[in-house]
């Protein structure tokens, strides 16, 4: 039976359907020794690595194994791949592109909505017993804003088009677009022109901390960021200097620099919505993500490529 080496735990559906084609190896609940040991002796066995899209393979992981075929990630991201790197030793990298869309879009919505009319405060207001002694404070209003979301993909054209009936839009890409939204040449235009600015890019060199300092003092006092694209885009030390001092009003975090590892800081702002990494943890399409994964992994272990691959391979 092929090898395959899990990198992340998976659904109970994604996980049971592994262990019907693969002997499975549970490299993610593995100490460094244990890992270092088992290589030694069958690094040459492996197949096939499975993984999500914000743990990736290690360079180190991926040169240590001769006869891999595949990284079949579940999830959009390959940040965390040397996926030129992989396609130059025969080994296709895939994702799951396409799926992830409209859960990562209503959840951006959502924190929008949570962060401005402060949903959680209200959520704890009732339950701890606050209203029965008056009424909470007021929140601020979502419609009529001006949006900007940076990064216009897939993700972000969904997140734009349902952020519209709210307010103006605005957006920054690589390039202008054919969309009926406005605009900016770089995030620190779009900052300057919004009042809620919505992270939608990819997490590579040239957006690492993009969002830093000088872009969140442009958004300024009256600003909010919401960030469902990668923690790396934003320069987290900013960002909470920013929370502190108030330079921005306030944030809605879905994703954070070290995973999961948050800053007290912002556990403790009451200026911050958080949640745990769950853009697109939603049943239905964490289904259609496992079955992408397994199409991916099928079609390279019978010896074709990748339906969803990012490159060729060598």
């Amino acid at each position: 039976m092929a090898v395959l080496l899990q990198l992340f735990p998976f659904s109970n559906y994604l996980e049971g359907e592994l262990k019907k084609r693969f002997e499975v190896i549970p490299w993610h609940a593995m100490s460094a020794d244990e890992q270092a040991a088992w290589l030694a002796e069958n690094a040459g066995s492996v197949d096939a690595a499975a993984t999500a899209g914000h743990i990736g393979c290690a360079t180190e992981l991926l040169t240590a194994l001769p006869n891999l075929k595949v990284i079949a990630t579940n999830g959009v991201g390959f940040d965390k791949v040397d996926v030129d790197l992989a396609a130059s030793r025969g080994v296709y990298v895939s994702t799951t592109p396409g799926l992830l869309s409209e859960d990562v879009a209503d959840l951006a919505v959502g924190l929008t909505i949570s962060l401005l009319r402060r949903i959680p405060a209200g959520d704890a207001y009732v339950r701890e017993g606050q209203w029965l002694k008056g009424e909470m404070p007021l929140a601020r209003k979502v419609t009529g804003r001006r949006f900007g979301v940076l990064g216009l993909g897939a993700i972000g054209s969904a997140i734009a088009a349902r952020l519209a009936p709210f307010g103006e839009v605005h957006y920054n890409s690589r390039a202008p677009k054919d969309v009926p939204y406005i605009y900016q040449a770089d995030a620190l235009s779009l900052a300057k022109a919004v009042d809620v600015l919505v992270i939608a890019c990819a997490a590579n060199a040239s957006t690492a901390k993009m969002v830093n300092a000088e872009v969140l003092e442009a958004l300024g006092s009256h600003g909010w960021v919401v960030n469902i694209s990668r923690g790396a885009v934003v320069d987290e030390d900013a960002l909470i200097v920013a929370l502190e001092n108030g330079i921005i009003a306030g944030a809605g975090l879905d994703v954070f620099a070290k995973e999961p590892q948050v800053p007290q800081a912002l556990i403790e702002s009451d200026k911050v919505v958080l949640t745990p990494h769950v853009a697109s943890a939603t049943e239905e399409t964490r289904k259609a993500m496992a079955d992408c994964v397994l199409a991916n992994l099928d079609a390279v272990m019978a010896g074709k490529k990748a339906p969803t691959a990012l490159r060729d391979i060598a």
